[in-house]
């Protein structure tokens, strides 16, 4: 309470002098002082606060730094803040370093890159998960391909201790490289080809998954699919508004194989911290998309970095898979709710069958994951499969399209080498690489349905070009798909694989003849990228007739085949053909915000469909960057393609397989 007739301090009037100060201390000059002053004092606090490293494991200030960058990253994205450089690493700071065996105190640049600081980074870095190494003592590496290390990189048994960082020596903070390190990760940052416009055809590949990868992140990170020219999320995809970040699981094993590090990081980390597949919504699922495209881009990731998060969020993800098995039959059904764990098939698909491509293409993923796991279920689910199979009588040794997973019975019968039917095939060969040529059920299998299918589905054209119709009831449709020009790789595969045979040089014959035809069908558009399907009639070759097949999606499959015909042939016109459809990507498909699907490819100036599908960057990009690599870069004798094009190694040879013992 104050006095009567006093008026309390903030009432009362200024006096003369308090006023001329208080007219004084708002004069603009010095609101700039005290503004500045106060701007500078914040910005010390909030880098004092960020810029401080943490106290916990092997922690570091450019740890921090990047800790603050990613989550600015992945509150706004689209904002591109670039990340923090890197800090240069020296004897006296904290920053991890690897030295060579022969040099204690100098960095050997051909050791030290940045595909070793970021594996000595995962290793180190106490938030993420062990490494694992494989187990080399059994494995024959019958080349040094993928797993070659120049003789300089060798590491003396008697290093790899770890240098306590307390000490007062020269050499602290200084991690040496473990003698198993040249045996714990595929080298597969090689590759050049000897010569340099090869290299540079190379390069521009890479530069164009930058362009795809950066627009992502830009535009819909973690979201499934970009919209480069909405540039905005693609929620229209396979696997609608789920966010399971189709593209990072997708593309991750590319953005590795090209050296592309720090992107790789990026989606590794997203991964590790965004991806919960138990708290998505309720909603249907394709088992095939989710195994070839997750399953199968994860298990890659594993078995080229020895990385265990990846084989766990793996065998998450196919444990969500197994309810759809429980069928009658053993036939997974085509969907699957990764919520409540029920499953339907479509209902277009002949009375509630299940799809011969999809059901059919698990073997490789399956029979991986319990190997590396040592669960034998997932191997399991896809042998019950195959005996199914083999057991059931086939019209004219055909496999038809459908199969009802409740009476165990054909359903339409159609057959094709294209879509619903095609990579069924593919895993019939490839499970038997895999295996390290030892699974001969799957051999014999193969070697069956091609006889079936040389016999009463390949088909020439007047013009001489060589196609494999499909069959309805035994009435030849003369279509071919675009998927289904995966099948001139697949023959060319199957030469190799199997010399012996006396189908070998058909198989070569055949590949070469369907490759052909599939880039003629690039070549007679005007975009020189093909059509979803074309026909043969008595009039038209190798060409679409209808709307609804004229448009390109940025599908790989032809592009496929030249890869595999140039491993095997060394015919430059491959590799010419594939720099035919880099150029046309560039025209037509690129865009600022990415690349996208055509409408019409015989078009001038063709509708964009504003999609960047998932697998333009695990298989398109991969695909065409091998085209231009050296055979040594994922060598055929220790690596085997799913059809997704995600890297799974062979038993026996690579010793990345990584075996779980049992």
């Amino acid at each position: 309470m104050t006095s009567p007739g006093i008026l309390p301090t903030y009432q009362r009037p200024l006096n003369s002098m308090q006023a001329q100060f208080f007219r004084r201390s708002f004069r603009p000059r010095e609101k700039y002082v005290i503004l500045l002053v106060v701007f500078t004092f914040g910005l010390v606090c909030f880098g004092t606060f960020f810029f401080l490293p943490e106290f916990r494991g092997s922690n570091s200030t450019a740890d921090s730094v990047y800790k603050v960058y990613d989550q600015f990253k992945r509150a706004g994205p689209e904002l591109l803040i670039p990340p923090p450089p890197q800090l240069e690493a020296n004897d006296d700071s904290s920053v991890l370093r690897l030295v060579r065996h022969d040099h204690d105190t100098q960095v050997d640049p051909h050791v030290v890159g940045d595909r070793e600081k970021l594996r000595a980074k995962i290793e180190q870095d106490g938030d993420l998960k062990v490494l694992e190494r494989p187990d080399i003592d059994g494995a024959k590496s019958k080349s040094s391909s993928t797993s070659r290390v120049d003789s300089h990189n060798q590491m003396d048994e008697n290093v790899g201790r770890e240098v306590d960082t307390n000490s007062n020596n020269n050499n602290a903070g200084i991690i040496t490289v473990p003698a198993s390190f040249s045996q714990k990760y595929p080298v597969i940052t090689d590759g050049e080809d000897s010569d340099p416009a090869i290299r540079k055809k190379r390069d521009k590949v890479k530069e164009m998954m930058k362009h795809a990868w950066d627009n992502y992140v830009r535009y819909a990170w973690g979201k499934n699919e970009l919209r480069p020219i909405s540039k905005r999320g693609h929620s229209a995809s396979i696997f609608g508004t789920l966010p399971l970040g189709a593209t990072i699981m997708d593309g991750l094993d590319t953005l590795y194989i090209m050296g592309m590090d720090d992107e790789y990081k990026q989606g590794r980390e997203w991964i590790a911290n965004e991806f919960d597949i138990d708290s998505l919504i309720q909603s249907d699922v394709s088992v095939f998309e989710i195994n070839i495209r997750f399953v199968g881009g994860l298990l890659s990731c594993f078995a080229l970095t020895g990385d265990v998060l990846f084989k766990e969020k793996a065998q998450q993800i196919a444990d969500k898979l197994i309810p759809a098995f429980q069928t009658p039959t053993g036939i997974p059904n085509a969907l699957v709710n990764f919520k409540t764990g029920t499953s339907k098939n479509y209902g277009w698909a002949s009375g509630g069958s299940s799809i011969l491509s999809e059901f059919g293409t698990l073997h490789l993923e399956f029979a991986y994951l319990s190997d590396v796991t040592g669960n034998p279920l997932y191997r399991n689910k896809v042998d019950h499969i195959r005996q199914l199979l083999q057991s059931m009588e086939k019209p004219k040794g055909l496999y038809p399209n459908y199969l009802n997973p409740k009476t165990g019975k054909w359903g339409q019968h159609h057959m094709s080498m294209g879509a619903l039917g095609d990579s069924f095939y593919e895993y019939l060969l490839k499970a038997w690489i895999q295996s390290n040529k030892e699974d001969n059920e799957a051999r014999q299998m193969f070697d069956d349905a091609m006889a079936a299918v040389l016999k009463h589905m390949l088909n020439k054209s007047s013009g001489g070009l060589l196609y494999f119709a499909e069959l309805k009831f035994d009435r030849p449709e003369h279509k071919m798909d675009h998927l289904g020009c995966f099948s001139g790789g697949l023959l060319g595969l199957a030469s190799k694989a199997l010399p012996t045979s006396s189908s070998s040089g058909r198989y070569m014959d055949v590949a070469k003849g369907i490759t052909n035809t599939c880039h003629e069908s690039y070549d007679r558009t005007y975009t020189k990228l093909g059509p979803e399907s074309f026909r043969f009639t008595e009039n038209v070759e190798a060409k679409a007739l209808k709307t609804s097949e004229k448009y390109y999606i940025l599908r790989p499959e032809v592009i496929e085949s030249y890869f595999y015909m140039w491993r095997l042939t060394k015919d430059p016109i491959y590799r010419e053909w594939g720099w035919e459809a880099v150029q046309a990507l560039e025209k037509h498909c690129r865009t600022p915000g990415g690349y996208t699907g055509l409408k019409n490819v015989y078009n001038e100036e063709p509708l964009q469909d504003d999609v960047q599908q998932s697998f333009f960057l695990a298989e398109t990009l991969k695909y065409l960057y091998l085209l231009f690599s050296d055979d040594s870069l994922l060598s055929l004798d220790e690596w085997v393609f799913n059809t997704e094009a995600h890297p799974l190694p062979i038993k026996s040879v690579n010793p990345y397989y990584r075996e779980a013992a049992v």
